[in-house]
């Protein structure tokens, strides 16, 4: 796998080297066949992009008659369930497969994107798909993807988002970065489909990943034939939770988006964890990047020095100022989040992570719009009037 090592104004080595022995290629190409016969007039082929973007450096080898998917995911662009996806997608060969995803874990990225900050753009090889990792969020690999700066076609019939490692039920699917993948995609008028496996530590292995593509490839195919004739629904994307063990599921259900969440606790940390260089280096930016940021914090601190303290299990560091006076307002804590599973109360056998656990594949609309239940609507138009009443 490559990494980026990109100026902010320049291309990556790596693919202006690909571009150069592309534009070679078609050149030799072209002089060879001006020596069998006449050229012909307005080529679109050989005619410059209007964009002065990043081209498609495979766009020769995709076959026009074939629908364009879009894959994306937030485990990595190396995480096995989207290594998966593409290898059976390509093997199966009834799609131009194009990948564009997060170089770096962006499981609970939620629906965040980048800004005011440049992200690289790398050219790598997934099983033999146009495939690029993106320093950046599931959003941002979408959004960058159906801008038109990237790829060469215009927009692709379905974007798939997965497979992720973990289930995305209920209140998950606002943090997840795998449901916000297909999401924007909806945004943008393209169809999509996200896909979790119920991953469990101590039960789960990496050939489940292979065994949950087996059985969404079915769907995924039937969702292809059905956005080209017009019967795929518009206004919701579809996510599908796989169960842990894929290949003993009890079959495909509709199912709801219920109210699961996880527990969010946070822990007391200490300095014996090193967790200063986290402070310093948050999402694994490049190097560059990193070392920017340390020095505005070396510029910042001057001559400080830092007392370093320990309180009930908390790193306490006190800031001294450039003028060597200490600063007894200015301390830093350190916490960490942890993700706890909470018993659910919720006894609907047709919710999402009921369904999961009962072994069936479960298939939940998620729309765009976010409906008010008739009962709480209710309840905030009667507390709405009577507290105008007693302003008044």
């Amino acid at each position: 796998m490559t990494t980026s090592a990109v100026k902010n104004n320049f291309l990556p080595p790596g693919l202006v080297s690909n571009l150069q022995e592309v534009l070679l290629n078609r050149k030799g190409a072209q002089n060879d066949k001006d020596q069998q016969s006449k050229p012909k007039v307005d080529d679109p082929s050989t005619q410059p992009s209007s964009s002065d973007s990043i081209p498609d450096v495979a766009a020769d080898d995709a076959d026009s008659t074939k629908p364009v998917v879009l894959v994306t995911n937030a485990d990595g662009i190396e995480s096995p369930g989207i290594t998966c996806l593409v290898d059976a997608l390509v093997r199966q060969g009834l799609c131009n497969v194009n990948v564009c995803a997060p170089q770096s874990d962006k499981s609970v990225a939620g629906h965040s994107f980048t800004l005011k900050e440049t992200i690289a753009v790398t050219p790598t090889d997934i099983h033999g798909a146009t495939a690029y990792e993106v320093s950046g969020t599931p959003v941002d690999c979408v959004s960058l993807a159906l801008s038109g700066a990237l790829f060469s076609w215009s927009k692709p019939v379905l974007v798939i988002s997965g497979i992720n490692r973990g289930s995305s039920c209920g209140h998950q699917m606002f943090y997840s970065g795998v449901v916000a993948g297909a999401r924007e995609a909806l945004f943008n008028s393209v169809p999509s489909i996200s896909i979790s496996l119920d991953w469990r530590n101590d039960e789960s292995q990496e050939s489940d990943f292979k065994d949950a593509v087996s059985v969404c490839l079915p769907l995924i195919n039937a969702a292809i034939r059905d956005i080209e004739k017009g019967a795929f629904p518009k206004s919701c994307l579809l996510h599908i939770g796989v169960p842990k063990s894929p290949l003993t599921n009890k079959g495909f259900k509709l199912t709801k988006q219920s109210l699961w969440s996880s527990t969010l606790c946070w822990q007391a940390k200490s300095s014996t964890r090193n967790l200063a260089a986290g402070r310093f280096l948050p999402n694994q930016q490049s190097l560059g990047m990193q070392l920017a940021q340390l020095g505005r914090d070396a510029s910042a601190a001057g001559a400080a020095r830092k007392l370093v303290t320990q309180r009930k299990n908390i790193e306490v560091v006190e800031s001294v100022g450039i003028a060597g006076k200490a600063d007894p307002d200015r301390k830093v804590k350190y916490f960490r989040l942890e993700l706890l599973d909470k018993k659910q109360e919720e006894e609907d056998e047709d919710l999402d992570f009921r369904a999961l656990e009962n072994g069936f594949v479960a298939v939940t609309p998620v729309s765009l719009a976010m409906h008010v239940e008739a009962d709480a609507n209710a309840a905030a138009s009667k507390w709405i009037s009577s507290a105008l009443e007693v302003e008044q």
